[in-house]
């Protein structure tokens, strides 16, 4: 059984309670945005003692998979000693607290889940547990207790078939060894890791094993055999690396395809429209013959109203080609210098590796993660305007917590604010409900403060707020004190243009405008607005006007 199942098995008997249900279908699909999104809505609501426990164990776990682990613990410790899967708690705790490097209270949580196993659940092992509390004690030297644990579940791990999880734990018992200098007992351990990793396919856990026997063998002295196990260890990495690539490239292709696909079926669609049209016509001329001037009359003014219909399909066709080749014009400008961009800095991280100047090394690491966020970003943006130009793109308005949403992109963009200093607040009404498609909104919430950021300065704040000033609509309103605007650059980004560029004063960054684009369509489309007011030199205040939800559904 596994923790899903318990899940599902546990909470029956809330299948009524729409948020909570929409929340425990996040969560089973393993949807943190989403689980957060609805297990705040729910706790909203929420009177049952039991909701409320489940709903804090869905955010609580939500936030240690996106790595928030303060915001994790914070919810973990308000779930009620009477949970049914307390043991979880427990157990989720521990690893949280590994995690923040508090190990004393990583044992405290992970001795309580040891007193009080599941039993026939997959996911609470005690083999896991038992390792944790082994690394625990490694980290605070007591080397005793450490080697007890690993082999106890080590006894475990040998009758479970995870050899991943099992080889992990050889390079643990290793690293113990070899942290009291007991190199002839780390050795055979490290070996047994890396014969066994011969065996899987997970290039990553190959890479460890192979880089740990190259230390081995330079302890040796014997270098030749360590510059192999380096060398292998490097093809993992490359291996690794370019896995992750494939996949994302075939996950955009895969969707650039059915978009393709689509568009070749909407023509063909218009040109059996035009062969029907065609043959109605010689249809309609040979009867016409027999038939009164009258009748000709009609079927010549059918034919040219025909005519015009295609001949207005074909110059619609023609400016979604055009726009369609502009667009892909700048964007592949855009993509080519990212790709150069990159190309570089990884020259120069190559380089700095051989320097060794960490300093150095670290700032073209972030500048690396900056370039490839703002290629990824462009091609999101890219894929969600074709789909929307298709009419592809799933569409669903329904009541939204307009507060829980501004929170949660908030967590996503974070460490971007933290690399900036930027500070964000959140100051939208806890009440204010609208009624929105959630996913094209999160998307023009994420565009919107992803630029707020990039032309904000260092130190410098950005709020999120609303305001009422009509019955029926909700204002919300988000601003920085950024670099700002002239009002020509207003007119031009609230002009309907794909081609538009944008381009900071403080920097060479070119980006296409599609974001802006692609934000117009989306709000258009969920029956709102967009005004901007700007100052350069000041700030901007971005104003997205939205209809509230209905009081009777």
């Amino acid at each position: 059984m596994t923790l899903n199942k318990v899940v599902e098995d546990e909470s029956k008997e809330f299948e009524k309670e729409i948020n909570f249900e929409q929340a425990k279908a996040s969560f089973i699909k393993k949807n943190w945005d989403s689980t957060l999104t609805y297990s705040i809505s729910a706790l909203a609501v929420a009177k049952n003692k039991k909701i409320i426990d489940y709903c804090h164990f869905f955010r609580g776990y939500s936030f240690r998979e996106k790595r928030l682990f303060k915001e994790a613990q914070r919810e973990m410790l308000l779930v009620s000693n009477s949970f049914k899967l307390y043991p979880f708690i427990n157990k989720n705790l521990g690893q949280i607290s590994l995690e923040l490097r508090d190990f004393k209270k990583a044992i405290y949580h992970f001795e309580k889940a040891e007193k009080k196993p599941l039993s026939n659940n997959q996911d609470y092992k005690l083999s896991i547990i038992y390792e944790n509390l082994g690394i625990c004690y490694l980290h605070l030297n007591d080397f005793l207790k450490a080697e007890n644990y690993f082999f106890k579940s080590l006894k475990l791990k040998e009758t479970e078939n995870d050899l991943i999880s099992l080889i992990g734990l050889y390079m643990n018992i290793a690293n113990l060894y070899y942290s009291q200098y007991k190199d002839d007992q780390a050795i055979p351990y490290f070996t047994k890791a890396y014969k066994l990793s011969t065996k899987i396919k997970d290039f990553d856990t190959k890479r460890v094993a192979s880089k740990n026997m190259a230390v081995v063998e330079e302890n040796k002295g014997n270098f030749k055999k360590a510059l192999e196990y380096r060398k292998e260890s490097e093809q993992w990495k490359d291996s690794l690396n370019n896995q992750n690539k494939i996949w994302a490239v075939a996950d955009f292709e895969k969707k650039f395809a059915v978009a393709q696909k689509q568009k070749q079926i909407k023509v063909l669609e218009v040109e059996n429209k035009l062969k029907n049209t065609q043959r109605n016509g010689f249809f309609f001329a040979a009867v016409g013959l027999l038939l009164i001037l009258t009748a000709g009359v009609y079927l010549y003014a059918q034919k040219v109203k025909n005519g015009k219909t295609i001949l207005l399909q074909k110059n619609k066709l023609d400016q979604l080609n055009t726009t369609k080749d502009q667009l892909f014009s700048i964007v592949s400008h855009d993509l080519r210098s990212s790709v150069n961009a990159l190309k570089t800095s990884n020259a120069k991280l190559s380089a700095t590796l051989e320097t060794k100047n960490y300093d150095e090394l670290n700032q073209l690491i972030i500048q690396n993660s900056t370039i490839a966020s703002g290629a990824y970003s462009l091609l999101d943006n890219l894929l969600h305007w074709a789909m929307l130009q298709t009419k592809q793109l799933y569409f669903h308005q329904e009541s939204v917590h307009l507060y829980s949403i501004v929170q949660q992109i908030e967590y996503n963009y974070k460490p971007l604010l933290l690399d900036k200093t930027i500070t964000f607040e959140n100051l939208v009404s806890k009440n204010s409900f609208i009624f929105v498609d959630l996913d094209s909104l999160k998307i023009v919430l994420r565009n919107l403060l992803d630029n707020a950021i990039k032309f904000s300065n260092e130190n410098g704040k950005i709020s999120f707020y609303t305001r009422e000033t009509n019955p029926d609509f909700c204002d919300l309103i988000l601003e920085d004190d950024g670099i700002g605007m002239s009002p020509e650059t207003i007119r031009e980004l609230l002009t309907d243009n794909t081609s538009l560029l944008a381009k900071k004063n403080n920097s060479e960054i070119i980006g296409t405008g599609l974001g802006l684009q692609l934000c117009k369509q989306m709000i258009k489309k969920n029956g709102g607005t967009l005004a901007i007011e700007s100052e350069l030199n000041i700030g901007t205040k971005m104003i997205l006007t939205f209809p509230k939800t209905t009081t009777d559904g």
